[in-house]
């Protein structure tokens, strides 16, 4: 049984601003998803066609604004969508803003966004959240507080494995699960010792089983 660490008044602050911070986040990120879709829904109505990305899809807009091809009634509800989505843009901007900054003055978390897979969200959640690492005797250990490994089903002194156990936290699961997506898209374009691994699994095994496998893996890393 793993018991939770005694945390400092000012561990805890640093966790409940960054849990507060990334859960705003993905709520503004969503929200700018969802103006962006009909923003870019409606310039197709127009045979105005953008690229991938939010970037891209604010340049079209500029570029249709300039030319002033739209009916006025459509303009005046385009910009109201362009404005909002600026506005979420601002915000979510400050918000990763405060993480680089806590992320730049704690060295377990700059340590920890070495690792392949782990970002500054990542690397931040995991700093803050694990505040005596030595509390683990291995890498192990920290996978299964995570719920990263297989459960034991023993029967007649067969042991069978079955799926991850789900216990433990499940946010830095969830984003360990996301690093592990990345590195696989990944893969190819940077051979490492790392992606030469993931390679070579991935043409044996399917793809979410691997992914659960490499989350563990960036686990035992950490």
């Amino acid at each position: 049984m793993r018991f939770v660490p005694v945390k400092t008044v000012e561990q805890q602050g640093i966790l409940i601003a960054h849990r507060t911070r990334s859960r705003s986040r993905s709520l503004l990120v969503r929200q700018r998803t969802m103006a962006a879709n009909a923003l870019r829904a409606h310039l197709a109505e127009f045979g105005r066609v953008a690229n991938p990305s939010v970037s891209n899809l604010m340049k079209l807009a500029d570029q249709v604004f300039k030319e002033n091809c739209l009916p006025p009634y459509a303009c005046s509800a385009l910009d109201s969508l362009l404005r909002r989505i600026a506005e979420l843009s601002a915000e979510i901007n400050v918000l990763e803003q405060d993480l680089r900054t806590w992320h730049a003055d704690n060295e377990a978390s700059r340590r920890l966004a070495a690792i392949p897979g782990v970002g500054i969200i990542t690397a931040t959640a995991l700093a803050a959240t694990v505040t005596d690492p030595d509390q683990f005797r291995s890498g192990r250990q920290f996978a299964a507080w995570l719920g990263l490994t297989p459960q034991q089903n023993s029967t007649g002194g067969k042991i069978k494995f079955g799926g991850i156990s789900k216990q433990g936290d499940r946010y830095l699961r969830r984003l360990l699960m996301v690093g592990a997506t990345a590195v696989m898209r990944h893969a190819k374009r940077k051979p490492t010792p790392l992606t030469d691994w993931v390679n070579h699994l991935m043409e044996t095994k399917p793809f979410r089983l691997f992914s659960v496998a490499l989350a563990n893996k960036l686990a035992r890393i950490a």
